[in-house]
C-alpha cells in the first residue's frame, strides 16, 4: 500500500503544490487547513476548519487522518503565516507569527509522532525560511518565528535519532505565488522558487530515500 502523508496548510499555494505532487507520485494524502472543506476532493482526504494553533484541534485532525488511512508515514508542516512589520508598530505581530509558524508545527508534530514512530520510514518536513537566516528590516517577527521552526527541526531530529523518524526543513526564498506577484509587481518572479520545485524537494525529504538525512535545514532559493 502507498505511503500516507498529511499536509498542513494544504489549501494554500505551496500546500496545494505539495498535495498535487504527492498525488502524482501515487501517495495517499490528507490535507488539514484552517479553511472550511470536508471529505474527498480529487482523491484528497480534506479536513477543514482546523485551528492548528490549538493543540486539541490539531490532535483531533491528525487522529482523523490516521484513522482514515490506518496509520501515517509523513507529516509536512506547510501551515504558517507572514507579516512585514517594523518593531515599533503599534500592533506587534510577534505572538501571531509564533503561533502561526511555530505552534502549528509543534502541535501537528506532537499529534503525529505516535503514528510516525510505527512507520518503518516516518518523516516530518517543516517549512522554514531562508530570510530567517539574517533578518531584514520589517522581518523581525516573521524571521524570529521561522528561526523557531529551524530550532524545532534540529531539536526534534536529535530527540528522534533512536527511531525511524527523520525531521528536516526546507528554507525557501520568495515563492512564486499569485499573492507574491500581486504584492511585488516590480520584481522578477523568474528569480523566485516555483512551488512545484519546492514541493519536489519536500517530497524527497518525506520519502524513504531520505533516510540518511535528518536535522537538515536545506536552502531552496532558486536563482535569488
Amino acid at each position: 500500500m502507498s505511503r500516507a502523508i498529511v499536509v498542513t496548510g494544504g489549501r494554500g499555494a505551496l500546500g496545494q503544490a505539495v498535495v498535487d505532487a504527492a498525488l502524482a507520485a501515487g501517495l495517499r494524502v490528507a490535507s488539514i487547513d484552517h479553511a472550511d472543506g470536508e471529505g474527498a476532493r480529487d482523491g484528497v482526504f480534506e479536513i477543514g476548519g482546523v485551528d492548528l494553533t490549538d493543540p486539541v484541534q490539531a490532535m483531533a485532525a491528525i487522529e482523523r487522518a490516521a484513522a482514515h488511512f490506518g496509520g501515517l508515514d509523513a507529516l509536512i508542516n506547510v501551515a504558517g503565516g507572514f507579516v512585514w512589520q517594523t518593531v515599533d508598530d503599534d500592533h506587534p505581530a510577534w505572538d501571531k507569527m509564533h503561533a502561526l509558524n511555530v505552534a502549528t508545527a509543534v502541535n501537528a508534530s506532537r499529534a503525529a509522532l505516535p503514528h510516525l514512530k510505527t512507520s518503518s520510514e516516518g518523516r516530518i518536513v517543516n517549512v522554514g525560511a531562508h530570510g530567517a537566516l539574517k533578518a531584514a528590516a520589517g522581518m523581525g517577527a516573521y524571521a524570529a518565528a521561522k528561526s523557531g521552526v529551524h530550532r524545532l527541526t534540529e531539536a526534534l531530529a536529535e530527540e528522534l535519532k533512536t527511531t525511524s523518524v527523520t525531521v528536516n526543513a526546507v528554507l525557501p526564498s520568495i515563492i512564486d505565488t499569485e499573492a507574491n506577484r500581486k504584492d511585488m509587481p516590480d520584481a522578477d518572479p523568474a528569480a523566485w522558487v516555483a512551488p512545484a520545485d519546492l514541493a519536489a524537494v519536500i517530497l524527497f525529504l518525506a520519502s524513504p530515500d531520505s533516510r540518511a538525512v535528518t536535522g537538515a535545514l536545506i536552502p531552496v532559493t532558486g536563482r535569488v
